[in-house]
């Protein structure tokens, strides 16, 4: 009996002590949890800038200028212009001095007074045309002032008629290629009027492209009497062959 009644006394005294400690509440009861928004997030309208472009298709190349081959240059037909400047035209005759015991020497004559037109095309060469090529005799100056107004005034009445023209009709001897600094024979047959007075004549030209300057020489000879001024005779003083030597040195230069 005493036993039950100590038992009874712990059994007891173990209830109160339970009924007297407080329990700790969990840590995540006691944690402020952040409110949930049960609304659904409102997104931002896209701006024009921020817009994103479709995506191109696989098959779809990207667009880009179409590129036409350059043309080389100096290739093609071009023009080439004369220029006075390093151009020449002269006349060469013999004469003999009666008043100097027969003393006979050349008279020669020179103009840059000049103007003309080729057209060349380096890949068909035979293609080749020429203007008409015009000089200013009266412009004529030799080492003789004396010579050149009798010349001006008597002879060839150059001014009166200052302007001599030679009008290209036919080019033969050109090659069927031709390559950039070569040297070119051949001769050119034209119309060459002097005075009123038209004779055909052929000039034996040599000539060159380089870097668009077209460059050589033409020459040829005439009889004075073709065309009505000679031979000249100044009684007791001089007289003239009547053969002429005309020789034209030229630079052409590329205009277009």
């Amino acid at each position: 009996m005493r036993r039950l009644l100590i038992l009874f006394v712990l059994l007891s005294l173990a209830l109160t002590a339970c009924a007297s400690t407080p329990q700790s509440t969990p840590a995540a009861v006691i944690a402020t949890e952040a409110p949930v928004d049960t609304e659904a997030p409102v997104l931002a309208e896209p701006t024009a800038t921020t817009a994103s472009r479709p995506e191109p298709s696989p098959s779809a190349s990207p667009a880009t200028p179409e590129t036409l081959p350059a043309e080389p240059a100096g290739e093609g037909p071009a023009v080439y212009q004369i220029d006075a400047n390093e151009s020449s035209v002269s006349y060469e005759v013999g004469e003999t001095f009666f008043n100097q015991n027969n003393r006979f020497g050349v008279a020669i004559g020179v103009t840059s007074v000049i103007s003309g037109s080729i057209q060349l095309d380096p890949a068909q060469p035979q293609s080749t045309t020429l203007g008409t090529i015009t000089v200013d005799i009266s412009q004529f100056k030799s080492d003789s002032d004396r010579r050149d107004r009798a010349i001006q005034d008597r002879f060839l009445e150059s001014r009166r008629f200052p302007i001599a023209t030679f009008t290209p009709t036919q080019i033969t001897g050109l090659p069927d290629t031709y390559n950039a600094g070569d040297m070119l024979t051949f001769q050119v047959t034209g119309d060459l009027t002097v005075r009123e007075t038209t004779r055909p004549v052929t000039f034996d030209v040599q000539a060159s492209l380089n870097e668009g300057i077209l460059g050589g020489q033409a020459t040829t000879t005439i009889l004075m009497s073709d065309f009505g001024v000679g031979p000249i005779q100044m009684a007791g003083v001089l007289g003239t062959e009547d053969e002429v030597k005309l020789n034209f040195i030229f630079v052409a230069r590329q205009t277009n």
